[in-house]
């Protein structure tokens, strides 16, 4: 049974409306995607973990308004996410329909297929059938007519690329999706993408990939010059590396962290060496006036071809301690920065 404070918060809640002065506030800026008239958010919502059938929904809707308070105006989901899969879609649907239905054209709203979803031989990869009973389902549960961006989630080796491309441009021409994006593609399957989507004159503007002072893969394989060379962005997650650059594991590991919780970040990950660079991070933060997780943010965000980072956030206080990032750095800092991290 619901007590009263609960009761009196959900009534609360459903009435609540957006600050009118969200826009005056300048707390996040804003970039084009690619070469196309889309402005997105330095900082996305992410709504992955902490969005799904276990947690709270009051916490959920109050993270939503204090992320469109704030100028992000962009919610990255995906058909999997939860956990169960589908909730984060479902939840994100309903405070849609019960708070932001007249806000709808303000948003930027993302989803994703292409990791296994159901049972049998449909229900995972890049293939028509399963791309488009995905984003139909995506749509039923956000209760929506269309998404402005749909990434096919990760390369399908079992299928042929110009199958998946045909599959995404068909939801452009139907109107299902605004823009199209992929996502985990390093830039060899980039680049046989790109060129499939030329030829279909396809919006492709974005490829969404980690991307942090850890972890380095898109520079190391190319991908981020390609996007430089070819026009089209960036939009990276896990910016923070899962936890990691954040103070969330300075004194041990805490029990409702997601190396405890979550079976996406190793315990192992936290070697003394890594202790090591994180105390030294600190240091470059604290010489710039920020904290670790701002640092790491600000940098993602240095590169032009970066058009949004990510963030992933379990309340409203972090989604606060998120937005103040400062992308402009000096040669030395970025030197140092590389020579810890790569170190």
């Amino acid at each position: 049974m619901m007590d009263e404070t609960t009761f009196k918060r959900l009534i609360e809640n459903k009435m609540r409306q957006p600050d009118p002065m969200r826009y005056k506030k300048e707390a996040v800026k804003y970039r084009r995607a690619g070469g196309s008239g889309l402005k997105l958010p330095e900082l996305g919502m992410g709504l992955w973990h902490n969005f799904g059938s276990f947690d709270n929904f009051e916490v959920m809707r109050d993270m939503i308004f204090t992320a469109f308070d704030n100028g992000i105006t962009m919610f990255d989901l995906a058909n999997n996410y939860g956990p169960r899969g589908g909730s984060a879609e479902e939840n994100f649907g309903k405070i849609l329909k019960e708070n932001f239905a007249s806000y709808r054209n303000e948003m930027v709203i993302a989803t994703k297929a292409g990791f296994p979803m159901w049972r049998g031989p449909y229900g995972t990869g890049g293939n028509a059938k399963y791309l488009t009973a995905s984003l139909d389902a995506s749509l039923k549960r956000l209760g929506l007519d269309y998404v402005d961006i749909f990434y096919h989630h990760r390369p399908d080796p079992d299928t042929p690329i110009e199958e998946t491309c045909y599959t995404l441009n068909r939801f452009v021409e139907q109107g299902k999706a605004l823009y199209i994006g992929i996502s985990n593609y390093n830039r060899v399957q980039t680049e046989a993408a790109v060129k499939v989507f030329r030829a279909l004159k396809t919006p492709f503007i974005l490829n969404q990939v980690c991307y942090n002072m850890l972890d380095r893969t898109v520079e190391e394989n190319g991908l981020k010059a390609y996007a430089e060379e070819e026009g089209f962005s960036l939009i990276v997650y896990s910016p923070l590396a899962q936890g990691l650059l954040t103070e969330r594991y300075t004194h041990g590991i805490p029990d409702d962290s997601r190396m405890r919780k979550s079976g996406s970040l190793k315990e192992e990950r936290l070697t003394p060496e890594l202790l090591q660079k994180l105390s030294k991070l600190r240091e470059i933060a604290a010489a710039r006036g920020q904290t670790l997780p701002e640092l790491a943010l600000s940098w993602a965000l240095k590169d032009k071809a970066v058009a949004s980072v990510i963030i992933g956030a379990s309340s409203s206080e972090q989604i606060k301690e998120n937005i103040k990032v400062d992308p402009s750095f000096t040669a030395e800092e970025l030197a140092a920065i590389d020579a810890i991290c790569k170190g």
